[in-house]
């Protein structure tokens, strides 16, 4: 079914008058799908050769654009940045954004929060409520007043102490102690007043500061003063509220430089209704400044306005106590001190040292080369991990800490309290500590006499002395020992944590049964961990358990840990010892 379609092209000049349009040899049902019928005669298609070349042209990449700022939020890309400071001071990461509040009553705030919550700022870590640090008055429980008494609260710390003392006997200071407590202000306080009285400075640095809100249009000249510096989360500033406490609401950017007739109808009800609840109420649309300093910044946001265009953001690191554990790339390399000062200012105080890991692990001890790029430069740290506590260096001996999640499963989904652990890689211990908090009986090996030195102090800092043996040799004598003393308990667990060679330690198992005089011994389980670049990494990996065992093992459980590397998986099998394995012949076969 093949049909002759004649193309013409009224538009295309190479071909005169007198020849005849090109032909296309074409399947019909393919061309036009829906043509279903037998067609006599040429199908006549007219193609507009502009739009050929059009759809041509712009299939090629066109270069990429700069990325837009995000139309509405907190953003680096947004808002007016502090002139006067040098590119890598804290103070150049200063952005400034234009709003609305509203001026309301201490008393009133709370509620109308509530009610105009979805009119509000809602931003990460920026409180819509603005307040200065001495407007305490509205955090005071009222007490009960005579008739003849005023209801307004003394204008002093203590005034109000004296009134409290006048109204309350011994017995309902101590049945009411916070309120002699609230009462008084706060140690802070008292000093800054005490420093202020004195003609000092505050102490605190400019960077330390995360916001601050500022009033750019006030009431008039004489509440001036009062406007200025009203404060963010951190409670600096300067001036105070005089009379009734007043407090700022503030409005979503979208209701910037607006005036009260422009509100929406949704804020003007809930204003309106709390005028008429009775009281006197009053408010202020007024317009300020956000300022948000370097500390409110998140670590990524600061990297992608330090680091060139076109240069990946490290997204993240590993945490091994107090040191942040780097991979970077080698177009890191070049920023690497700016990217870890950077790291350790949005990780305080939890993280006090960065490194990067140099080179991959190349020796017997899994140790790592490290390099030190910002903070202290000790590598010792303390990791706590399910409650169990572990003393780690970095320079001498292994540890990874995105490996909980695996050792958890072990101890809490395989492990039985009746077994008894034998570790052949242990390392600091974290598998064998954690295991000894539930089964019966554990042995640790580990080849570093670093790292069975540490294992030796994690053990007695977690208090499992009785519970834990302690081995420093190879990983094929210290299988021999476990099955060839006669006081040792039974293995039933075997774990074999050394995912690069630990496969290729199988082999001491084939026969280590066949001198035991005993009577029949119940074989262990192994849980041997190894990586596999496979396109099928689980037939991969126990394709080489069988080439270790020499012989073909059955019931081999698989599961997945994580994924190290793009298609590089560290798997975990899980199977039990075959007994033709166990008690194989020294001269059975040859492997």
């Amino acid at each position: 079914n093949l049909y002759l379609i004649r193309v013409q092209f009224p538009c295309f000049t190479p071909y005169s008058m007198a020849m005849p349009p090109p032909l296309l040899r074409l399947h019909p049902h393919r061309l036009l799908p829906r043509l279903r019928r037998f067609t006599s005669g040429p199908v006549l298609l007219r193609l507009n050769p502009k739009s050929l070349y059009a759809t041509a042209s712009t299939s090629q990449a066109a270069p990429t654009p700069p990325p837009q700022p995000p139309p509405h939020g907190p953003s680096l890309r947004r808002g007016r940045p502090t002139t006067g400071h040098p590119p890598e001071a804290p103070l150049s990461f200063s952005r400034t954004f234009d709003l609305a509040a509203l001026r309301v009553p201490a008393a009133a705030c709370a509620s109308l929060e509530r009610r105009l919550r979805g009119h509000l700022l809602n931003w990460p870590r920026v409180r819509n409520i603005a307040r200065l640090p001495n407007d305490d008055g509205d955090g005071l429980v009222s007490l009960p007043t005579s008739p003849g008494s005023s209801s307004a609260l003394p204008p002093t710390a203590v005034a109000r102490r004296e009134k409290l003392a006048r109204e309350f006997n011994a017995r309902g200071f101590v049945e009411f102690p916070i309120l002699a407590k609230m009462s008084r202000p706060a140690g802070r306080t008292r000093r800054e007043m005490k420093g202020r009285a004195a003609g000092g400075k505050e102490t605190k640095h400019e960077k330390d500061k995360v916001y601050v809100v500022e009033v750019l249009e006030q009431g008039g000249e004489d509440d001036e003063d009062e406007w200025k510096g009203l404060v963010g989360e951190e409670g600096f500033g300067k001036g105070a509220w005089r009379g009734e406490p007043t407090r700022l609401l503030l409005l979503d950017e979208g209701h910037a430089n607006r005036r009260v007739d422009e509100l929406p109808e949704a804020v003007k009800v809930v204003l309106e209704h709390e005028a008429n609840q009775g009281g006197p109420f009053a408010y202020e649309l007024v317009q300020c400044q956000l300022t948000l300093f370097y500390d409110y910044w998140p670590m990524n946001e600061v990297l992608e306005a330090l680091l060139p265009e076109g240069i990946i953001i490290p997204a993240g690191f590993e945490t091994v106590g107090h040191i942040a554990h780097l991979n970077l790339r080698d177009e890191h390399l070049p920023y690497k001190t700016l990217i870890a000062q950077v790291v350790l200012d949005k990780n305080k105080p939890k993280i006090q040292t960065v490194v990067n890991k140099i080179d991959a692990i190349q020796n017997d001890y899994r140790t790592m080369q490290l390099e030190i790029l910002a903070g202290h430069d000790s590598l010792v740290t303390t990791v706590i991990e399910s409650g169990l506590r572990f003393q780690v260096d970095l320079a001498t001996v292994y540890w990874n800490s995105r490996l909980s999640t695996e050792r958890q499963r072990l101890v809490n989904n395989i492990f039985q309290n009746s077994d008894v652990v034998c570790d052949v890689f242990s390392g600091v211990g974290p598998i064998a500590i954690s295991a000894a908090k539930k089964v019966k009986y554990v042995y640790a090996n580990d080849l570093n006499p670093a790292a069975v030195e540490y294992l030796e102090q994690n053990i007695v800092l977690n208090k499992l002395e009785r519970k834990i043996e302690v081995y420093n040799m190879d990983a094929r004598r210290f299988v021999n020992a476990m099955y060839s003393s006669q006081h040792v308990h039974p293995v039933t667990q075997v774990v074999m944590n050394l995912p690069k060679d630990a496969a290729e330690f199988l082999d001491v198992f084939r026969g280590i049964l066949r001198n035991r005089q005993t009577g029949h011994i119940a074989m262990p389980k192994i849980h041997v961990y190894g990586f596999s670049k496979a396109e099928d990494p689980e037939y991969d990996f126990h394709e080489r358990i069988n080439l270790a065992l020499c012989d073909s093992v059955m019931g081999v459980e698989m599961h997945r840990v994580r994924l190290v590397a793009p298609g590089k998986w560290m798997l975990c099998a899980s199977f039990t010892l075959p007994e033709s394995v166990a008690y194989a012949k020294a001269n059975y076969i040859t492997c």
